[in-house]
């Protein structure tokens, strides 16, 4: 299924940026069939990585060949190096949700400054050079301060309020009632029930035909190349 979904994308990724046509063909086992009704759509998950929850988190997305994003708690990668590194290796995107969760809207730049380049340098670190997008805690950012992000920033569409309710039933429901395609859902990997509703939303979204891919590669598959210092909601 992961081979399978990575063929698919990469012939998509190829279409999107106008590489493909002509005598170029790109050969798969199993090749998929590209359609108007092909749907995207990204899962995110905050405040991790968590041992025991990301853990199972990761074994179930890699059962099921889905991509997803993770933004994280710098304090927390030191002792979870091996999960961030698994991350990478799986094809997930790794973003950076500050070094302590502190709220930016409001705080100095010298905070918002530390916060980001302290969690920046050590996934680096972890994972070599690239580009560790952005989530501000609680979605929060100053206009002003949007200037001083040297990525670019996610939001979310969808809400699973899933640190209010600790419901799996119910988050698995607010979800499916919200997602549509290009949806970005907001879910967190530190919570049992959260990564129990997650796997059940890939379940039920991918039975109707949904693709879970990474936020870069949902911009990506819609055209849009990601600036630094903007702030991508990405869905209604």
């Amino acid at each position: 299924m992961r081979k399978q979904r990575l063929l698919f994308l990469y012939l998509v990724l190829l279409i999107a940026l106008g590489y493909a046509g002509g005598e170029r063909t790109v050969q798969a086992d199993a090749p998929a069939e590209l359609t108007e009704e092909t749907r995207y759509i990204a899962l995110t998950f905050d405040d991790g990585p968590r041992r025991s929850t990301t853990t199972q988190l990761l074994d179930g997305l890699r059962e099921r060949g889905a991509s997803a994003t993770f933004f994280l708690v710098g304090e927390q990668i030191e002792a979870n190096r091996d999960l961030v590194e698994r991350m990478k290796a799986e094809g997930h995107q790794v973003g950076n949700h500050t070094w302590s969760h502190v709220q930016l809207q409001g705080a100095s730049n010298e905070v918002v400054s530390r916060e980001i380049k302290q969690t920046d340098d050590l996934l680096r670190q972890v994972l070599g050079e690239g580009t560790y997008w952005m989530r501000p805690p609680y979605g929060k950012l100053d206009e002003a301060q949007k200037a001083q992000i040297p990525v670019p920033m996610v939001q979310w569409a969808v809400d699973s309020r899933d640190w209010e309710s600790k419901n799996t039933e119910k988050i698995v429901k607010t979800v499916l009632a919200q997602a549509e395609p290009n949806s970005i859902i907001l879910m967190h990997d530190i919570y049992p029930t959260s990564v129990e509703a997650a796997l059940k939303i890939v379940d039920a979204l991918q039975a109707e035909g949904y693709w879970f891919v990474t936020v870069e590669e949902l911009l990506c598959l819609n055209g849009i190349q990601p600036q630094a210092g903007v702030l991508y909601r990405f869905g209604k």
